[in-house]
């Protein structure tokens, strides 16, 4: 059996999420599995509704978030709401690493969530400490904590040069 691995695209730099899809892809061709949880994502969580449109892909998208707005840009009413709402998404990705429901794992924006106190990078080590080498994770975001890095076999840092 092939060993899977947990990687990191963080950084300032953009594509991240475009890097990820282009695994999931890939991982997808190879006759893997794969699922994505995006959090959030807000008015750009449209943008990836074609994957679930390619035949002979096994890609599928979970989103729990209600509001089109990215998180920042929300009332606290509706942050609130949208907390519980990525608080479940939390626990769905458990479940998916608990029950080895996919060959392929993509968390997208996932390490964000500590930034914006929805939740802790110790829930996150949490739910990474469940994962076994049949899994291979990806996670994204601007920053990895400090705290997650032991989880990580791959980082990879986009950054952004203006030329």
């Amino acid at each position: 059996m092939e060993k899977k691995f947990t990687e990191v695209y963080c950084g300032g730099g953009k594509g991240k999420t475009t890097l990820a899809i282009g695994q999931c892809l890939r991982a997808s061709a190879q006759g893997k599995s794969v699922i994505i949880i995006q959090f959030l994502k807000g008015r750009e969580r449209r943008k990836l509704d074609f994957l679930e449109e390619l035949d002979n892909l096994d890609i599928k998208i979970f989103r729990f978030e209600k509001h089109d707005e990215g998180y920042e840009e929300l009332n606290e009413q509706e942050k609130a709401e949208e907390k519980t709402n990525i608080l479940n998404a939390l626990n769905f990705a458990r479940k998916v690493i608990a029950t080895q429901e996919c060959d392929f794992l993509l968390l997208d924006e996932i390490l964000a969530l500590p930034d914006y106190g929805i939740t802790t990078a110790e829930a996150i080590g949490d739910i990474l400490k469940m994962k076994d080498e049949s899994m291979h994770i990806l996670l994204t975001g601007r920053t990895l904590p400090d705290s997650l890095r032991k989880y990580a076999d791959s980082i990879t840092t986009l950054t952004t040069e203006i030329v």
